[in-house]
């Protein structure tokens, strides 16, 4: 029996459709976490930053050093896609 040519070029869709997925993360600086609960975004520091140089951000000084976040990735929002509810834990009653 001969492989019908429609499930052939979808098979052969997928890993393109992948790689174009893949360069389209990246070259939007996207980080991208996904298990079958969710699938997460979150934005990754931009290397041409003049700011922070791909750093993410630089330390204030003072006696209590802390981070400050460049705006070159804290100021986008992370995206959260939920797909499947996260199961009950088992030591909670079900209702």
């Amino acid at each position: 029996m001969r492989t019908p040519p429609r499930s052939l070029m979808a098979a052969a869709a997928v890993p393109v459709a992948l790689a174009a997925a893949a360069a389209v993360l990246k070259a939007g600086h996207w980080k991208l976490y996904a298990d079958r609960h969710r699938i997460h975004l979150t934005p990754v520091a931009r290397r041409s930053c003049p700011d922070c140089r791909g750093a993410g951000g630089w330390w204030a000084g003072g006696p209590f050093p802390e981070m400050e976040a460049c705006g070159c990735w804290s100021e986008r929002r992370e995206l959260h896609i939920r797909l499947l509810p996260v199961p009950a834990r088992f030591d909670e009653p079900p209702f």
